[in-house]
């Protein structure tokens, strides 16, 4: 699959949000990375509308047209 196409790749818009305290920074242990990392989650869990506009792809289904195989067994 080539990495430029956005149809193929729905996440790699959403990189650069994640990656952004990560930058040209080194951490000491796991923990420091984890922390700063999980910090991000935070802020990016406020984030919905921006994250939204990224990911809100004309072709991917709406939820409520998605039916499981336990949905239509009931």
């Amino acid at each position: 699959m080539p990495p430029y196409s956005p149809e193929l790749q729905p996440a790699e818009r959403l990189w650069a949000l994640a990656d952004e305290p990560l930058v040209n920074k080194s951490f000491e242990t796991l923990d420091d990375l984890e922390f700063v990392l999980a910090q991000r989650c935070q802020i990016l869990a406020k984030m919905q509308p921006q994250i939204q506009a990224l990911t809100n792809y004309y072709w991917w289904p709406e939820p409520e047209n998605l039916k499981t195989k336990s949905d239509v067994s009931l």
